[in-house]
């Protein structure tokens, strides 16, 4: 099931609870279809850097070439935070006069660790990297972080298409009233917007400059709508885009499963499977007995999720490290 979903797609997206293998199931994954021919991009969102741990190689944002046909890059918070905010003072320093340019690096600098700031720059990151992956590879496998982060994540296209709009309104408005107070002279001015707006207006028009950098405005403001936008429609497209769920047969992973699936429905994020990794070997009384445990824990989850397709994976007898133990992992994916 795996397998073939990742062959049919242009983008797979892992996610679950921590400590479950999202990482070796998503190498396993992009490593079993760079073998079959395809050109992938293995993508991780995930701070800890695991890629470069389990690979045994530096990664990194820019990425590295882990094996043949296959491609990985870790999403950096910080790195995306600074260039995204590198990219708003360069924007900005253009568009307002020279005196308030030591303003805007002061904003700026407080917006740097600002609720919200570094899983929106990750977010715009993620969007590069998979118009970078459409372009240049025939998949793209995200290695998502844990359940909670990216449930979160993945409703931020929606909320952050809305908030730019919003800006964009803005700008829109402030562009007309400018080009309204631009035609009419001073006693026009007051006239129609009456004495106090007619000089507020046309201060701001003084700090705003002329219209191209209004211009230049609005352009950032569109190019990030329409990678939002496109991002949107790639993760809730279930013909181009794949989520699986890793999970282990434990209490707590199957709750944090159950809801993970919920969430990503509220947010039009379809859930196409469950990967149940580690599973025990029914061999001897305490393997035996786990067995049973973990059995009850899968009739949990497939009472809950009746219509989600479901893996299971056994427990290997080695660490999933390093090129060979991905490969193990994917020989045991294709069985």
């Amino acid at each position: 099931m795996l397998l073939s979903l990742a062959a049919r797609r242009r983008v797979l997206v892992v996610g679950g609870k921590g400590g479950v293998g999202k990482t070796s199931v998503a190498s396993a994954v992009a490593l079993d279809q760079a073998r079959t021919g395809r050109r992938v991009l293995l993508v991780s969102t995930d701070p800890a850097h695991n890629l470069a741990h389990l690979w045994g190689v530096p990664v990194g944002d820019q990425g590295a070439r882990v094996a043949p046909r296959l491609e990985a890059v870790e999403i950096d918070p910080a790195r995306a935070t600074a260039s995204h905010l590198a990219a708003v003072r360069e924007t900005l320093r253009r568009a307002v006069p020279e005196h308030l340019t030591r303003e805007v690096d002061r904003h700026l600098e407080l917006a740097r660790d600002a609720p919200g700031m570094h899983e929106a720059a990750v977010l715009e990151r993620l969007g590069e990297v998979i118009d970078r992956g459409a372009a240049e590879a025939d998949l793209v496998v995200v290695d998502t972080a844990p359940s909670g982060h990216t449930a979160h994540l993945l409703g931020l296209p929606e909320q952050m298409g809305r908030w730019t709009d919003g800006l964009l309104r803005r700008h829109e408005r402030t562009r007309r009233l400018d080009v309204a107070r631009a035609n009419l002279g001073d006693e026009e001015a007051a006239a129609v917007l009456g004495p106090a707006r007619a000089g507020r207006f046309a201060r701001g028009a003084r700090a705003r400059g002329r219209e191209s950098r209004g211009l230049e405005i609005r352009e950032v403001l569109e190019r990030r709508r329409a990678l939002l936008t496109r991002l949107r429609g790639t993760l809730t497209d279930p013909s181009t885009t794949a989520f699986v769920v890793v999970l282990v047969a434990e209490h707590l992973p199957v709750l944090e499963s159950v809801e993970l699936v919920e969430q990503l429905g509220g947010t039009g994020v379809p859930v196409a499977g469950l990967v149940v990794n580690r599973r025990s070997p029914a061999q001897g009384d305490l393997l035996t007995a786990r067995r049973a445990v973990e059995d009850g824990q899968l009739a949990a989850i497939r009472s809950a999720l009746p219509g989600v397709p479901l893996v299971e994976v056994p427990l290997l007898a080695g660490e999933v490290v390093g090129v060979d133990g991905v490969e193990r992992l994917a020989d045991v994916l294709q069985a």
